[in-house]
């Protein structure tokens, strides 16, 4: 069959048709069976509170602002007797609007304290549109879900921070075994 034959498209539809039509179709349950997610999917954002220090970079970068951040200054008393007190960030309200936000994940890649990572989980829809800003309680919730991160390439080049450590350390303990190998003669 030449492209310029007429029919020629509608033939090649009716073959696709045809085709379709007699393969068996795969309807997944859903409710019932859970969908098998490939490995660190988007879902929805979970907070690690203990790691947030209030620094607002993630509701400052939100391209949607769908990130509610209220704090207070507490201060701590000094460390060692003499020193001086210090003030410190008290999270108070974190709150996300999964209406409005658009799963860009800006947020967790400018988070410099690990405090914001992506849950799996997807299964949070509510009837009403206001029920869908969530709380530090509920995005605390999902970081369990999180699942873990994938291993390193075995192949992959050592990351600078941990060569500089590694050789820092090397260092250190070459200067303590230097005496030890100078000693009395």
């Amino acid at each position: 069959m030449s492209p310029n034959f007429p029919g020629s498209g509608l033939a090649k539809g009716l073959a696709v048709t045809l085709r379709t039509m007699t393969r068996k179709s795969v309807t997944a349950q859903y409710p019932d069976a859970q969908p098998e997610l490939p490995p660190r999917s988007r879902g929805v954002i979970a907070l690690f509170e203990e790691n947030c220090t209030v620094c607002m970079l993630c509701a400052r970068e939100c391209p949607d602002w769908c990130i509610y951040i209220d704090s207070h200054k507490e201060t701590v008393p000094a460390a060692a007797p003499g020193g001086r007190e210090r003030s410190r960030n008290v999270l108070d309200r974190f709150a996300i609007d999964f209406s409005l936000c658009m799963y860009c994940g800006i947020c967790i890649e400018v988070c410099p304290f690990d405090a914001l990572f992506w849950s799996p989980e997807f299964e949070y829809a509510e009837t009403d549109i206001l029920e869908l800003t969530h709380e530090r309680d509920k995005l605390r919730e999902w970081m369990w879900t999180v699942p873990e991160p994938p291993a390193l390439d075995p192949g992959a080049e050592e990351p600078k921070e941990i060569a500089a450590a590694r050789k820092a350390a090397e260092k250190a303990a070459a200067q303590a075994d230097a005496p030890q190998q100078e000693g009395p003669q």
